[in-house]
């Protein structure tokens, strides 16, 4: 039996019929609950142990430099074994780093080697979990249903992205960051163990060396040329949206705004957008699927030309709400188009290779926009991002190869047969 037999192909909640997807939508939930106020924690952890702006920085580096170098490895381990159990054993991976840290805080050992140690492994962990998801999520829901799944799956975590950082910053003002920390391990943990129940398959059988599974991963991104021009244009598009709205967009409210006060407010239009975003992707079914996620993601200059113009609050707060939608709509589309049109057995590699070039640009976007401060006002900057993402998503839109990309209602060419789960058949069926 299939595992959504005698569904509606536009049924919203087809998705949540299969067990297995349910078990993977909850394992997320738990452990976004963890990570959306471990940010905070962390950052509470290297203050409270007398570390200022470097000492932050390096722990952040060291956080994300494993998962860059990493990536890759990840991508062809994805593609040759099951990826629940990848996923399984990366979460397990982040558990012990992150107990190991709350550990380290609560008794007051922690330093910032010890901190950076901690977010080494953790950063580790992602680059393996990171390109086994999407092949995950493809290989329990069918093609027909991939854009709800990646809806539903956006739903409840863009929820914790509004209250998680609230009740973190609660937990730590009341009780210390250590608390915080051993919660987001105890969600990691809890979601590994759901996770480990998925069971599926490994999408391929090794034929062949790891490195030239990955040389032919490469060829296979380079040969579609939707895949990489919208990984070019992602990256200088993540790239000028960090350096406008998270580094420059606090300054600018300090300087030209209310402070705080204000970019809370704008923060909370941004989440609030996302969850909309979320909302829309649930009820329309676009067939230009990587036309309308290059679109989509075009709305993050809005704020930042609002706020580069001088624009009052309240239209600020509705261009970043718009961007929200805007990039919640681009992130469910881009994914079910890319599920849809990769095949089962390059999944992991491609992804990889996506990743690599949008997280490169987050070292990038700071590093130019810090520059580029020097020489201009803050406003100007902002204006040049804005302009920035706006070129590069018309460029991507002149790609021909990415109108192509439309949305399949039909199992693809790669899946893997009955597109579920090994030994989850009696689980869907009572389902």
């Amino acid at each position: 039996m299939k595992a959504t037999a005698g569904l509606p192909t536009t049924s919203r909640t087809a998705p949540l019929r299969i067990a297995a997807f349910r078990r993977f939508v909850l394992a997320d939930l738990i452990s976004a609950t963890g990570s959306a106020m471990a940010p905070l924690a962390l950052a509470y952890s290297v203050i409270e142990q007398g570390g200022g702006a470097g000492s932050l920085a390096l722990v952040l580096a060291t956080n994300t430099v494993p998962t860059i170098v990493l990536l890759l490895v990840g991508g062809v381990l994805a593609d040759r074994l099951s990826r629940s159990r990848i996923l399984f054993l990366g979460n397990l991976l982040a558990a012990v780093a992150q107990g190991a840290l709350a550990v380290t805080v609560a008794t007051g050992h922690a330093s910032t080697t010890s901190i950076a140690a901690c977010g080494f492994v953790s950063g580790a962990a992602v680059a393996f979990t990171v390109p086994a998801i999407q092949g995950a999520v493809s290989q329990i829901v069918p093609a027909e249903h991939l854009q709800q799944a990646n809806a539903v799956l956006r739903l409840p975590s863009n929820a914790v992205k509004v209250l998680g950082p609230v009740i973190g910053g609660l937990v730590v003002a009341v009780s210390g960051p250590a608390w915080a920390l051993a919660w987001d391990a105890l969600t990691f943990a809890v979601a590994a163990l759901l996770l480990l129940g998925l069971r599926l398959d490994a999408p391929l059988a090794a034929v062949g060396s790891a490195l030239s599974e990955l040389r032919a991963g490469w060829t296979g991104f380079w040969s579609r040329t939707w895949l990489w021009t919208y990984t070019a244009a992602g990256t200088v598009l993540v790239a000028a949206w960090l350096a406008g709205f998270q580094l420059l967009g606090p300054l600018v409210a300090a300087r030209h705004y209310a402070g705080a006060r204000d970019w809370g407010l704008v923060q909370a239009a941004f989440a609030s957008g996302l969850l909309a975003g979320t909302l829309v992707c649930l009820r329309w079914r676009p067939r230009r699927l990587l036309t309308v996620a290059i679109a989509g993601a075009a709305a993050l200059a809005l704020p930042l030309a609002a706020m580069g113009q001088g624009l009052a609050l309240p239209a600020v707060m509705i261009a970043t709400l718009l961007a929200g939608i805007g990039l919640d709509v681009a992130i469910v589309a881009w994914t079910t188009a890319f599920q849809q049109h990769v095949p089962q057995a390059e999944l992991g590699r491609m992804s990889a290779f996506n990743n690599v070039g949008e997280r490169l640009a987050i070292p990038l976007g700071y590093l130019i926009t810090a520059l580029a401060t020097r020489t201009w006002d803050d406003r100007t900057v902002l204006t040049a991002c804005a302009g920035l993402i706006a070129a590069a998503s018309v460029l991507n839109l002149c790609v021909p190869d990415v109108h192509r990309i439309n949305r399949a209602d039909r199992p693809r060419e790669g899946r893997l047969p009955g597109g579920r789960p090994q030994g989850s058949e009696r689980e869907n069926e009572q389902a």
